[in-house]
């Protein structure tokens, strides 16, 4: 079994709605934040440099909530890969407060060029996917 890569995070009122607990788009904005840390630095591939002509956009994206999550809560937000392609990967991920699910989902990622203002898929350099692999279930 690969590594899982995880994070922790806690709920602020810039999260919140006006009853307390987490807008669902702002889990959203959590699990972008979660990749980015991933690939900066798990991957060796930081956003600094991939968005110089590279991008990673979402093919597809299923998301289960489960129970919300309140202000001022600490819960772990943790993924890890479960198909890794030339140019895609496709990883699952739950976000998990002390024994309770908040939600979990998959998500597929895929490795462009940005040439002429049209996306092309590119595969992965070795080094990425090497980095990609220790996290392949």
């Amino acid at each position: 079994m690969g590594l899982i890569f995880s994070k922790s995070q806690k709920v602020k009122l810039q999260h919140c709605d006006v009853s307390g607990i987490v807008f669902y788009p702002r889990f959203l904005e959590m699990l972008n934040e979660l990749v980015e840390d991933w690939f900066e630095e798990e991957l060796d591939f930081p956003f600094s440099e991939l968005y110089h002509g590279e991008g990673v956009p979402t093919a597809d994206l299923q998301i289960a909530f489960v129970s919300p999550a309140r202000l001022g809560d600490v819960f772990e937000k943790s993924l890890y890969v479960i198909r890794l392609e030339d140019s895609s990967l496709t990883y699952q991920f739950k976000f998990a407060f002390e024994d309770s699910l908040i939600l979990q989902g998959e998500c597929t990622l895929i490795h462009v060029g940005l040439t002429d203002d049209k996306l092309k898929s590119e595969s992965w350099t070795n080094r990425v996917r090497e980095n990609i692999q220790r996290f392949l279930k």
